[in-house]
């Protein structure tokens, strides 16, 4: 299997069983070894009290995406740090997309920046993720 296949694989496995982005309509758009891509329509159910994206959710598109880029290798990842600049408000309808991006990968961690973009391709917000490697992979290591 390829590296790509790898990614690929991984990334299916991980998506059928994280419910939490299906109910949200988180769409996988792309991954590869170190990245991910990710898209979500902004729904009414999804803004605040200014009538604008709740920045959680904002959040958890970013979040969703490192872990696609960070799981990537097939050696289980989690996130042991990361945070969130939000640069510009979103409103309901638009459609945000999230670009996970490998900075460092040394022994067990990781370094990633996502980009997250309104429909107008303007950057909406900019998230860096530390990742660690835990013991298992997602899927049966090939021989």
């Amino acid at each position: 299997m390829t590296p790509e296949e790898l990614a690929d694989a991984t990334a299916q496995a991980m998506y059928s069983a994280d419910a939490c982005s299906r109910a949200l309509g988180l769409e996988l758009k792309e991954v590869r070894p170190g990245y991910a891509r990710m898209q979500m329509n902004v729904r009414d159910d999804f803004l605040n009290g200014h009538g604008i994206c709740h920045g959680g959710l904002i959040f958890t598109l970013a979040d969703s995406t490192f872990a696609f880029a960070c799981n990537s290798y097939n050696i289980n990842t989690v996130a042991s740090g990361c945070s969130i600049e939000f640069l510009r408000a979103v409103q309901g309808g638009d459609r945000l997309t999230a670009e996970a991006i490998e900075q460092s990968l040394t022994g067990r961690t990781g370094i990633y920046d996502i980009r997250v973009t309104n429909r107008d391709n303007e950057t909406v917000a900019m998230f860096r993720g530390k990742s660690a490697q835990i013991k298992g992979t997602l899927i049966p290591s090939q021989a």
